[in-house]
């Protein structure tokens, strides 16, 4: 399984909503097992920067592939570039992932 993890910035305060609207496209597309939009409550004293996460699980590099592919994805990146500064993105395959010491 394939985890993807994207975090957003966002300048304008008044613009959160709307891109956690334009975010919320993605939950359309059929090719996650799980896709979650979600805002940082910053509880963390030293992260306190980036403003909405996108969570998704994906079954191989296809399924991630087909979702990027989905014209949601593009709806989705057509509202949100414009007011966001900062994205980030991320992506593991859970079954090489490190869950002990070593």
């Amino acid at each position: 399984m394939i985890r993807h993890i994207v975090f957003f910035t966002v300048p304008d305060r008044a613009k959160l909503e709307d891109v956690r609207s334009g975010l919320s496209i993605l939950t359309a597309i059929p090719h996650a097992r799980l896709l979650e939009i979600g805002m940082n409550v910053k509880t963390d004293q030293l992260g306190t920067e980036v403003d909405i996460v996108v969570y998704g699980e994906f079954d191989d590099e296809a399924a991630l592939a087909a979702y990027k592919a989905h014209p949601n994805y593009q709806r989705s990146i057509e509202r949100v570039r414009p007011l966001r500064e900062m994205r980030i993105a991320a992506d593991y395959e859970t079954d090489v992932a490190i869950r002990a010491p070593f």
